[in-house]
């Protein structure tokens, strides 16, 4: 078999990646080693913000959250797209003026973050407790999707357009020829291309490895974190992300389909292998000490399911995105530190383009996100996290 790009990994990023490049012209073929989502992907919180505390992510996202207003539409099938908002609660006021300084920032590049009264947060989220926080910066523009929805419809749509999805088939090496790709070895057999596209987040170290580069090249590491979901409750009761950072980044968001409101915290693990996606107690009771302070009445709530997934975290918690210069044809977006799901839209389009043009008109810096950064000893300003 041959094809112009292989893409590994069938998260919503290489998915995204490989719609993208079918949109161009570009024949393409998708390898995963298990079912399409099970990395990250289905394992996230299902947020999408345009908050940040940089320029280079605060313009990647507000051109991601444009995209993710038109996703349903563009891919025929609805993701369940909601601009919900993002609420961030200050419980001091050198936070507060931390907000002030995020919001000017994010205000430059046409982010509509403002400042609000714990008054004006009660109203957007009904049942908050309002009793330690002195402010929010509140963006009505940021949102949720589905993760589950938005993965089928990348791929059924990457599938309509040419592009070959294939479950259940790991790449076992990379083929490299006079310092060049030439294709891959998979579980069922040798797949001949110019382009190889390594979109394993987490796994992306043992890729690069498969390429013959140290595997610490680009030093992503896998950490667990995990999230529960309670019984529905009625809707608009905690549609935003509601997120007080200094209480360990905690944060509850209610699902935008069924109405469970999931609960999340920056409580994270090294896991034992690349397996180790087993929840814990600890996390739980953990968690909902700081949910329940958040939102009281989530004492009495049922928890239904609790479940783990990986952040593939980098140093300064930026992805590596780009052209790997050390081989020919070798690319890379991988180390989403969290915030794969959200980025996807734009960070795919620019991928394709990236390939099949050379440039891309997505307003991405490709020098913050250079996969080089970290050879050269260049750290980021570490990109802000949960959520």
């Amino acid at each position: 078999m041959k094809t112009d790009v292989v893409v590994i990994g069938g998260g919503v990023i290489g998915l995204s990646i490989a719609y993208n490049l079918a949109k161009l012209g570009v024949k393409c073929a998708v390898f995963e080693k298990g079912y399409l989502g099970n990395g990250s992907t289905f394992r996230c919180a299902t947020g999408i913000r345009a908050q940040f505390t940089d320029e280079a992510n605060i313009k990647l996202m507000k051109y991601s959250v444009e995209r993710w207003k038109k996703l349903s539409e563009e891919l025929e099938y609805d993701v369940n797209f909601k601009q919900t908002g993002y609420l961030f609660l200050a419980t001091s006021e050198e936070e507060i003026e931390a907000f002030k300084r995020n919001i000017a920032l994010q205000n430059k590049f046409g982010v509509p973050t403002r400042l609000i009264t714990p008054e004006e947060a009660k109203e957007i989220v009904p049942p908050l407790n309002t009793e330690p926080f002195l402010g929010g910066a509140w963006n009505p523009e940021d949102g949720k999707a589905n993760p589950f929805k938005t993965v089928f419809a990348y791929a059924e749509k990457a599938k309509e357009l040419g592009a070959e999805i294939y479950e259940y088939t790991p790449v076992e090496d990379i083929i490299v020829e006079d310092g060049s790709v030439k294709g891959v070895k998979t579980s069922k057999g040798i797949i001949k291309a110019d382009v190889v596209v390594n979109a394993a987040n987490s796994w992306a170290p043992l890729i690069n490895e498969m390429a013959g580069l140290d595997r610490d090249f680009i030093p992503i590491k896998a950490y667990k974190h995990q999230l529960i979901k309670t019984e529905p409750l009625a809707p608009g009761q905690i549609e935003p992300l509601v997120c007080p950072p200094a209480w360990n980044d905690s944060y509850v968001i209610q699902d935008g389909e069924d109405g469970g409101v999931i609960c999340g915290s920056g409580i994270e693990s090294v896991p034992k292998n690349l397996d180790d996606v087993s929840p814990t107690y600890d996390f739980m009771r953990g968690v909902l000490r700081w949910a329940t302070q958040i939102v009281p009445a989530l004492k009495y709530v049922h928890v239904l399911r609790q479940w783990a997934g990986f952040y593939a975290k980098t140093p300064d918690s930026n992805p590596a995105i780009g052209k790997i210069n050390h081989l020919e044809g070798f690319y890379i977006a991988a180390g989403f530190s969290g915030h794969g799901f959200m980025m996807a839209p734009a960070v795919g389009e620019a991928m394709a383009e990236l390939i099949a043009k050379g440039k891309s008109k997505v307003p991405l810096d490709w020098e913050w996100y250079d996969p080089h950064r970290f050879e050269r000893g260049e750290l980021r300003s570490s990109a802000f996290q949960i959520g």
